[in-house]
């Protein structure tokens, strides 16, 4: 009787390791860690976090499938660099569905909920006050996937997550000037429109919030700087 295979080191616990490449690449990009273009090495990623390649690279189709990611025959994956077409397209379907996204938010709003977007916005404003670039970029996108997850609508979340890490890419590469790309006024604002139940204002701030972001962008090509992995994912 032939023996048994056995199993791989990183077997049992496969779909973690994968997610938290998956993560790990997600959240450098969303906090500007990661610029678009940087060469994403299996070996290196790998090492990282201590998973084969294999699972490096079902993580990296995975992120490349969201757009986050371009892989290139014989050259190994990239963080992608939207052109200003993709700006464009990526801005319009946020437009489309995050509206939508806070009519049901509204729907579903408790005074729970409000308190954590309040928290959340607390959040925003200490990271502000505290220079904390990083932070305060990643607390805007989180602040959107927030209300997507309010609303109990999944399948908008699962888009708009997606949407979100292809706007930091966007915005890193487009913005006009060193601003904060997603100001804590106009979420304040978003939230007290859902507080007080008007779905038409929550509406009209979000729109008037995503139309605002897209402005400051300069779309046009930029040039990237490389990043050795290690300094931002081994961190």
């Amino acid at each position: 009787m032939a023996a048994k295979s056995r199993p791989k080191p990183d077997a049992p616990d496969a779909s973690d390791r994968v997610s938290r490449i998956r993560e790990g690449v997600t959240a450098a990009i969303l906090e500007h860690r990661l610029l678009p273009g940087t060469k994403l090495g299996e070996d290196e990623i790998g090492e990282i976090y201590g998973a084969s390649r294999t699972l490096v690279r079902t993580a990296l189709q995975q992120l490349a499938h969201e757009g986050i990611v371009n892989i290139e025959k014989n050259r190994g994956a990239f963080v992608a660099r939207p052109t200003p077409a993709d700006a464009r397209e990526v801005f319009e379907a946020r437009r489309l569905i995050e509206p939508t996204i806070v009519d049901h938010a509204v729907d579903a709003v408790s005074p729970a909920w409000i308190e954590r977007l309040q928290q959340h916005l607390s959040e925003e404003r200490e990271a502000e006050l505290r220079g904390d670039a990083r932070a305060s970029v990643r607390l805007s996108g989180e602040f959107h996937r927030l209300i997507a997850e309010m609303s109990g609508h999944s399948i908008y979340l699962g888009f708009l997550k997606e949407l979100i890490a292809r706007s930091s890419l966007i915005i890193l590469l487009y913005r006009r000037h060193d601003t904060p790309a997603c100001g804590t006024d106009h979420h304040a604002e978003i939230v007290t429109a859902i507080h007080k139940r008007d779905k038409q204002a929550a509406r009209t701030r979000m729109l008037s919030h995503l139309n605002e972001i897209e402005a400051e962008l300069f779309l046009k090509d930029p040039a990237v700087d490389e990043l050795r992995l290690a300094d931002v994912l081994g961190a």
